[in-house]
């Protein structure tokens, strides 16, 4: 049973797929899967990877900062400048690229924590950079859209911060908490944790599908393009420089993972407030190719165990 559930955690990319497809074809067996069912489900999925940590793991975090630090900075680096790039390249139409600059310069999501864990990447990591990246974000995300759209865009500090405390930080500590204190009765449940993580994350991403059905119809090929390319590139280059950095394998994963996803959810919000449905496009079909390429290379990590023996652990490289 255990190398099922692992086989079919390990196909996670045909699951999103499917989903999505079926999604486009009859939305309605997705749609009913959205706001409060959304957070719950990631909530769920936050406190099956919490009980695969132990409180080991965030001390050790702690005391090796310069990772956290180095990811952050290239997600508000690279993912913003490769967002202006392409649309600039592609000459996109003036809503399709506010909409691209717009969602590249979002903080980290939390679906990046779900393709962490099952990239067999460093979770701990992960969350900690998507928490200060959040954080952060309340000054870096309207700085950088007016510097590089033109526009500015306030963003709720503290509804994004409650947000993030509720969904990530407190599932993912009472999972660690159970995983101290009641080990025993947790052990059958990391069995199920990684194959229920793939439903959940299959359902949030066909919703997304399903309820933006007749922008993605109508959005064109361009758009497209010129999202495969932002989180195609972001991925790519994110592994590249940390590895370059001289951080360890897990981390570089990470860290890739981290800067090639973003918080899509938020940059919707903030495109249908301020700017249009038009513009609102972008991020949610951001939402849907992150999270396709995201688990292609969650799939291809995990039967790819880190050589240098990195995995969930040591943050330095060798």
């Amino acid at each position: 049973m255990e190398r099922l559930l692992s086989r079919f955690t390990s196909l996670f990319p045909l699951w999103t797929l499917l989903g999505g497809l079926l999604a486009l074809y009859r939305p309605e067996l997705f749609t009913w899967f959205a706001g409060n069912l959304i957070v719950a489900g990631l909530s769920l999925i936050m406190l099956g990877m919490g009980i695969t940590l132990r409180f080991e793991d965030f001390r050790r975090v702690c005391r090796l900062p310069r990772p956290i630090l180095s990811g952050v900075l290239l997600q508000f680096t690279v993912m913003p400048f490769l967002g202006w790039s392409i649309a600039w390249a592609l000459q996109l139409p003036r809503d399709f690229a506010v909409g691209l600059i717009l969602v590249s310069c979002c903080p980290g999501g939390t679906a990046s924590n779900v393709v962490a864990y099952l990239a067999r990447a460093d979770l701990a990591l992960s969350v900690s950079m998507t928490l200060c990246s959040t954080l952060l974000a309340v000054g870096m995300t309207p700085i950088l859209t007016e510097l590089l759209a033109g526009t500015y865009v306030p963003v709720d500090a503290w509804a994004l911060l409650r947000t993030v405390v509720m969904v990530v930080a407190l599932p993912v500590l009472l999972g660690a908490a159970l995983n101290r204190w009641a080990p025993c009765r947790v052990n059958h449940v990391r069995i199920v944790s990684p194959p229920l993580a793939v439903i959940l994350i299959v359902l949030i991403v066909s919703s997304v599908i399903g309820e933006q059905r007749e922008d993605i119809l109508e959005s064109g090929g361009q758009l497209l393009l010129a999202l495969t390319l932002l989180h195609g590139l972001a991925f790519l280059l994110g592994h590249g420089l940390a590895r370059a950095l001289g951080f360890s394998e897990a981390v570089g994963r990470t860290i890739s993972i981290e800067v090639g996803m973003q918080n899509s959810g938020l940059g919707t919000t903030l495109a249908r407030t301020h700017f249009g449905q038009a513009t609102a496009s972008p991020c949610a079909i951001s939402a849907i190719l992150h999270c396709l390429v995201g688990s292609i290379l969650a799939a291809c990590w995990r039967l790819i165990p880190p050589k240098d023996g990195s995995r969930n652990g040591n943050g330095e490289g060798p």
